[in-house]
């Protein structure tokens, strides 16, 4: 089970020591991921939806953390996380049946959390 708190944890000295090496890609990186998940014609709770899908196929689990909380401090319900893993199960088959599973759990702690 993914434990999404201690995912991010365990991924954010990692990643700043990265930053450190190449500043400049992860910059733009973040940038990039700020434009395409702000509000725009699409929602960002659904942009959101659309990354955890994205993130269980694939395999992702630090993906799938960061977006299960983006959708959870979105305002996401457990259903519609639940829907966008049904398209992320038609698209990627048997192992988004495993991933899928993983990832709502991640998102209910999220939300647990969020909504504490």
């Amino acid at each position: 089970m993914i434990h999404p708190n201690e995912v991010l944890g365990e991924l954010r000295q990692p990643a700043r020591d990265l930053r450190e090496h190449i500043p400049d890609v992860i910059g733009a990186y973040a940038n990039m991921q700020r434009a395409a998940f702000a509000e725009g014609v699409l929602p960002a709770k659904t942009k959101e939806l659309i990354g955890i899908a994205v993130a269980v196929s694939r395999q992702c689990d630090g993906c799938i953390a960061s977006h299960a909380r983006g959708a959870a401090r979105r305002g996401a319900t457990e259903e519609e996380v639940a829907e966008a893993i049904g398209v992320a199960v038609v698209l990627s088959g048997g192992p988004a049946t495993v991933w899928g599973p993983r990832a709502l759990a991640a998102f209910r702690e999220l939300k647990a959390a969020e909504d504490a």
